[in-house]
């Protein structure tokens, strides 16, 4: 009865053991497969240019999970793109933006800080041939000048100690790599409300001409469209930056409706292309997770803001952070929370970038208009004098504090050494009950700090001695909060789902005159 059943039973176990090898056979071919890919991909990363994060010691907490990853363009003329935007470069970083992708991947809100904006000088090494910097409180710069002194990572010490915000990774992309990208995904559509001539005159033109309407647009247009200032709205880096940020929102429309972002064999033809024009402190791995991780997210969820600023009173060519609008912003980034209403003020007349400009949403005027500097705590205290003294006996943290408050709007009238050196806790010390709030304004920029009346202290006189415990200055605190739906309407923000965008081309304030020139209906 059993030895009929035999040969069943090996024509099915032979039956499960051919079944068996194909199925070995075939994840075999998929593993090989993916090992392939996984070595070309990782071919193509092997071009990126990998730095090393370097000047880490002033770098503020990390509050949240979130990521922060701060965009530089550089300014360089190589290659066949040297004309574009006039022939002469600086090694500048002009696009400057911190990309904020939320835990979850499910928002990200880039903030365009204005190349010309003043910062402190803050200290930074040398790189890659470049001098690197000293601290210095009373000298000045652009902060896209950071860029030719100390490389990618100057300009992250920079930013990191100007606004708060703790940066993961710092992506530097040139002209080159920026017109591949376009490419890749097919060119973008834009829509420009009139045709726009902006030929290249010495130093100054990109090159673009472009009719009125609706059009798509290639690489090398687009990075005309990137780079075009002259003759558009006032001519200023501000309204430029407003047009930069409505042609990345139709960039990530484009990337996201490419599905891009889900297809190895797009992705791998962008890294490569993209590689060798790419400077980053991100590992392979990292910058593969980054953009993986962004695959379902949506147009709306992916807003553009500018960094509230106020024209510079010392130059009417660059401007400053307006406070506290921009400290509020920068709180909200770095904790990951709801973004602060803007504060209204009125329209700013001056002259950046060689052409009237305004301050920006939600930015009072200048908070100084005075031809000489006004040392003061706070817009709204009498003007004191403040020196910051070293109370410890390690390392001198004076220059470093005196910059980061600086950069807060506190005038600093000098540093030095405290009669003490056996401090711990950092001490506010004022003579006159009038300096009080002055003082008590100080303190809330410390965190292990003290409040202290030496009525020996000349009226008018603060002096801030920093102790062992101080590493750098609390996180600004925010004002209140509205929705995150509010960047619409505050510090001129848009989303990505934005179809077009005059008020780029005529002026922020200004309304689209009527009429067939105004071609774009939105």
């Amino acid at each position: 009865m059993t030895a009929p059943e035999e040969p069943k039973k090996r024509k099915r176990s032979r039956r499960v053991r051919i079944l068996g090898w194909t199925a070995i056979a075939v994840v075999a071919v998929l593993v090989a497969s993916g090992l392939g890919l996984f070595i070309a991909v990782r071919a193509q990363l092997s071009s990126i240019t990998h730095i090393k994060r370097i000047d880490s010691a002033h770098s503020p907490p990390k509050y949240t999970n979130a990521i922060n990853i701060l965009l530089l363009g550089s300014d360089t003329r190589k290659g066949h793109n040297a004309a574009i935007g006039g022939r002469i470069g600086c090694n500048c970083s002009d696009t400057i933006m911190i990309a904020h992708i939320s835990p979850g991947h499910k928002r990200v809100i880039v903030v365009s800080i204005p190349r010309d904006t003043v910062v402190p000088t803050y200290a930074c090494s040398p790189w890659n041939g470049l001098p690197g910097q000293q601290a210095d409180l009373y000298a000045y710069e652009r902060i896209n000048a950071t860029l030719a002194y100390g490389g990618p990572e100057c300009v992250r010490e920079t930013v990191e100690q100007q606004t708060g915000i703790f940066i993961d990774y710092v992506i530097e992309l040139n002209f080159t790599g920026f017109e591949n990208v376009i490419n890749d995904i097919g060119g973008v559509n834009v829509c420009v409300p009139f045709a726009i001539d902006n030929p290249v005159t010495g130093t100054e033109g990109s090159g673009l001409d472009l009719p009125a309407g609706e059009q798509h647009i290639n690489g090398k247009v687009a990075l005309q469209f990137w780079r075009t200032r002259y003759n558009i709205a006032d001519g200023s880096d501000i309204e430029r930056i407003a047009r930069d940020q409505y042609l990345m929102a139709q960039i990530v429309k484009g990337v996201l409706h490419s599905g891009l972002l889900s297809s190895p064999t797009e992705l791998y033809q962008v890294i490569g292309d993209v590689s060798q024009a790419t400077t980053t402190d991100a590992s392979n791995i990292e910058l593969l997770h980054i953009a993986l991780s962004l695959r379902g997210i949506s147009e709306q969820n992916v807003q553009f803001i500018t960094a509230p600023w106020a024209s510079y009173p010392y130059d009417p060519n660059e401007v400053e952070f307006a406070q506290p609008q921009a400290d509020s912003l920068f709180w909200a980034i770095a904790h990951d929370t709801t973004l602060p209403p803007a504060v209204s003020g009125k329209k700013h007349k001056g002259t950046h970038g060689q052409r009237s400009g305004q301050a920006s949403p939600g930015a009072s005027a200048s908070p100084s208009a005075s031809a000489s500097p006004s040392p003061s705590a706070s817009p709204s205290q009498a003007p004191v004098s403040i020196v910051i003294l070293d109370g410890s006996s390690g390392a001198d943290l004076t220059s470093s504090a005196s910059g980061a408050l600086a950069g807060r709007g506190f005038a600093i009238a000098g540093t030095g050494y405290a009669p003490a050196q056996n401090h711990v806790a950092t001490v506010i010390e004022y003579g006159a009950a009038t300096d009080r709030p002055a003082a008590e304004s100080l303190l809330r920029q410390f965190t292990v700090v003290k409040l202290k009346r030496v009525r020996t202290l000349a009226a008018g006189t603060i002096d801030v001695v920093l102790g062992s415990s101080f590493t750098g200055l609390a996180p600004p605190r925010p004002t209140p909060q509205s929705s995150i739906n509010s960047l619409d309407t505050n510090y001129g923000g848009i989303n990505a789902a934005i179809r077009c965008r005059n008020s780029a081309f005529y002026g922020i304030y200004d309304t689209p005159p009527p009429g067939p020139g105004n071609t774009c209906a939105c």
